[in-house]
């Protein structure tokens, strides 16, 4: 067996991972951090950007959230259904210098101080705070899905730099503890060779359980693959959080960050993004179940879909609204830009040459019915409704704004079904603000840290999608808490 020492072991190296290991080498600590995978990143390798408070680009833009006016949002927002309060608030508190921190070692950001049109009605519910710093991906282009990656490059450059050592492809499978201290990890490297590390603090940084279908039905009751399409980053299968268990820790509430999305949509983005407008929604019994122009927010949509028949939904257009839209643009251009319905025709050719199982186009009510399985006689009622607030231009179910009502009565038709999605797991190992891990008593366990979505649960029960980027800034804030705090406690012990 191989044996290794290091002052602070970080488990795995995603953002929290990555953030941990720069911020302890700063502090001048030996950091060894152990990434089953073959690369690093994590679920940043997916991402577009970082929430923020009082950054200096903010501040540059005129722009910034007050980190106390924040806090009472996010405070009301979850319902003080949180582990440990003073910890969102040292979070947010600490978002602005993190932005900094990440520009200094050489990440690229672009602030958009752009504020999207939000029905008046609606503004209480969906209105989006100018939080999140986009990343700009290696090369140049549009901030977009996978840009972050460029801020992972720069974190491992930064790492190595300071001395840090990082094994891939390299799992640990369990932890070392002596007289109730964590002191170390028993791994695997990639040729089978057993390794004992030894070190005065542990940080687990596995990133939630998004890649193991029995944890996550165990924990939600959704069917991966079946009403459920999240975000699977290879490796998360929640053994980070297993390994914390095991040694006492306390258990905290699990969740995921629900959302919603059609399957395989990376591959079918344009189309996505198209359907993504307030149109039609309708359950599988052919009735409408929330008001559209409130789509915005997508954890708020999931929520919605989450409550229907088969947790599944379909979006509908007729010719003449797909027409409209090719003409004018989008009505909610989200992440997936404003062009998508320049792409339409082509997109939609593919989707059919691939027999994607997710769009439809008929030319009748009746064939979009039994190609989609949307109950006929439910439909019908609900157009005759519709159709006929769409004449008088006011919504007499949900009062949708005027200016979406757009009716559905001539073909062909157009629809997607959308599932569930999520953006990954939260929550399961139970800290305080120090992220120092806490057993059942609410007493810490020395030596031992856990960051990022294997400890998140600050958001009651939905994600609060109205300050974006929140995930991606509490894994990589509390990287550097954790780091902070394992430092301080290892000087304790001099």
């Amino acid at each position: 067996m191989r044996k290794m020492e290091a002052d602070i072991i970080v488990v795995a190296a995603g953002p929290s991972g990555l953030a941990a290991t720069v911020q302890a080498s700063e502090l001048g600590k030996k950091v060894l951090t152990f990434e089953k995978n073959s690369v690093c990143g994590g679920a940043a390798n997916m991402g577009m950007g970082v929430f923020g408070l009082n950054s200096r680009i903010q501040r540059e833009n005129g722009q910034s959230l007050d980190a106390d006016e924040a806090f009472l949002k996010h405070m009301n927002f979850s319902h003080f259904l949180i582990d440990d309060t003073r910890l969102v608030y040292d979070f947010y508190r600490k978002s602005g210098s993190t932005i900094d921190w990440l520009q200094d070692m050489g990440v690229n950001f672009e602030y958009n101080t752009f504020t999207q049109y939000v029905p008046a009605r609606a503004r209480h519910i969906i209105q989006v705070e100018l939080t999140i710093h986009h990343v700009l991906p290696d090369g140049g282009g549009r901030p977009g899905p996978r840009a972050a990656s460029a801020m992972t490059r720069v974190l491992i450059e930064r790492a190595k730099e300071l001395g840090a050592t990082i094994m891939t492809q390299t799992p640990v499978y369990d932890l070392i503890e002596e007289d109730g201290k964590i002191v170390g990890v028993l791994a695997k490297d990639k040729d089978g060779e057993e390794i004992e590390a030894r070190a005065k603090a542990v940080i687990v940084a596995t990133g939630g359980f998004g890649d193991n279908p029995e944890m996550i039905k165990e924990a939600t009751g959704y069917e991966w693959g079946k009403d459920l399409f999240s975000f699977r980053i290879p490796g998360n299968v929640g053994d980070g959080i297993k390994m914390a268990w095991k040694h006492g820790a306390a258990k905290t509430r699990t969740m995921m960050e629900l959302m919603y999305q059609i399957p395989d949509n990376l591959n079918h983005f344009v189309l996505e993004g198209a359907f993504r407008q307030p149109v039609l929604w309708v359950n599988k019994l052919g009735k409408r179940f929330f008001p559209e122009d409130c789509l915005g927010v997508t954890s708020y949509t999931g929520n919605a879909i989450s409550m229907q028949p088969g947790h599944t939904c379909f979006t509908i257009m007729d010719s003449a609204t797909l027409k409209y839209y090719k003409k004018h643009g989008v009505s909610n251009p989200g992440v997936h830009g404003a062009d998508v319905f320049d792409h339409f025709d082509e997109a939609a050719e593919a989707a059919k040459a691939e027999g994607y199982s997710a769009y439809f186009e008929a030319d009748t009510i009746e064939e979009l019915c039994e190609k989609t399985g949307i109950d006929l006689e439910g439909f019908k009622e609900t157009l005759e409704e519709y159709n006929a607030d769409c004449e008088l231009k006011y919504d007499s179910v949900f009062n949708k704004e005027r200016d979406y009502m757009r009716p559905v009565v001539k073909g062909p038709f157009y629809a997607i079904q959308s599932f569930l999605g999520a953006y990954g797991t939260l929550g399961g190992i139970k800290i305080n603000y120090k992220t120092e891990v806490l057993n059942e008593e609410f007493h810490k366990i020395p030596g031992l840290y856990a960051v990022g979505t294997d400890a998140c649960n600050i958001y009651g029960d939905t994600y609060i999608f109205t300050m974006p980027a929140n995930t991606m800034a509490f894994c990589i804030n509390t990287g550097r808490i954790a780091a902070e705090n394992a430092s301080d406690y290892i000087d304790s012990l001099k």
